[in-house]
């Protein structure tokens, strides 16, 4: 199948497995996020799937291929390997301070606490005030040991439930640092997708896919969304934070808007859709893409925030 981007105004057709795209610049005048003459790169294909990037410690980048039910890693120095299969159909991953894989666990619905060294898993949420979630899909560990996931509902084959929701509205909830307590935060959206926050834990940013908004909260007192504001006028499925505040978000390719909601840059993915993103590598200046089969990863003159 032929893949195009734009770049520089002309049609760029690419055919194979590796295939190199620019990005396309947004109308900020300039001063991007890519390096100049970034190149977008596949790195690997023939995937279900793909979703979830979270980066480690190291810069190895951890990701959900959702359908085949599986865990991919993908190193710092390029190597492809299986990291769990099956991994009870994960789909949104983020590393918290301690090292630990947090997944959302969409098998059972649940949210998930993965020791990497040993693959044990810790159920970390199993139901809301006795009842199924609807099915955990993006989470973000904050610095203060906090965790938030979104809570949408995307019906799946494979669930032995009942396909309707099982909550009361789609929500975005809050686990304590202590683990022990759940905390329903934001109960006023469509349908919560991506969410990311600022490492220093005062700002909050959740995607409102159906909506085709994107909002930001203040996080006050014991991790309590405030002050609630819409950041940009799109969606999106998932999102990552760089270094200098500015907010990448998916589906027809990345766009990346700054701190003030305005669109700074976007680079176009020869995929059907571009689902999540997160920063990587060693410097943890490569942004690394899942768009349906394949991943993708493009150089950047700014280095990400967090795991994400």
């Amino acid at each position: 199948m032929l893949k195009r981007a734009i770049v520089a105004g002309t049609i760029v057709v690419g055919i194979g497995f590796v295939a190199l795209f620019s990005h396309a610049a947004g109308e900020s005048g300039g001063g991007g996020v890519f390096e100049p003459g970034a190149k977008l790169e596949k790195l690997a294909g023939g995937f279900g799937f793909t979703e979830g990037p979270a980066a480690d410690a190291e810069g190895n980048v951890y990701f959900t291929d959702q359908p085949n039910d599986r865990i991919i890693k993908w190193s710092t120095d390029g190597r492809q390997s299986t990291f769990m299969q099956p991994c009870g159909r994960s789909n949104g991953l983020c590393f918290d301070r301690d090292g630990k894989l947090l997944a959302c666990a969409d098998e059972n619905n649940q949210l998930w606490s993965i020791d990497v060294a040993t693959k044990k898993v810790d159920v970390l949420v199993k139901d809301y005030n006795g009842k199924l979630l609807n099915g955990p899909n993006d989470v973000w560990a904050a610095p203060d040991g906090s965790v938030y996931f979104t809570d949408p509902l995307y019906p799946r084959d494979y669930w032995k439930r009942d396909p309707a929701a099982q909550q009361d509205g789609r929500n975005v909830y809050r686990l304590s640092p202590d683990r022990k307590t759940l905390t329903r935060v934001i109960d006023d959206l469509k349908q919560p997708n991506g969410i990311v926050g600022t490492p220093d834990g005062k700002t909050l940013y959740v995607a409102d896919i159906n909506a085709s908004k994107t909002y930001a909260w203040d996080l006050g007192e014991e991790g309590k969304p405030t002050n609630k504001r819409l950041f940009c006028e799109m969606g999106s499925d998932g999102l990552t934070i760089d270094s200098e505040g500015n907010v990448y978000l998916t589906g027809k390719g990345v766009t990346v808007f700054d701190k003030s909601g305005k669109q700074m840059d976007h680079v176009e993915v020869p995929e059907s859709w571009t689902a999540n993103v997160c920063f990587g590598g060693k410097d943890r200046r490569t942004l690394f893409i899942t768009a349906s089969n394949g991943l993708y990863a493009i150089r950047t003159r700014t280095k990400g925030a967090g795991s994400q």
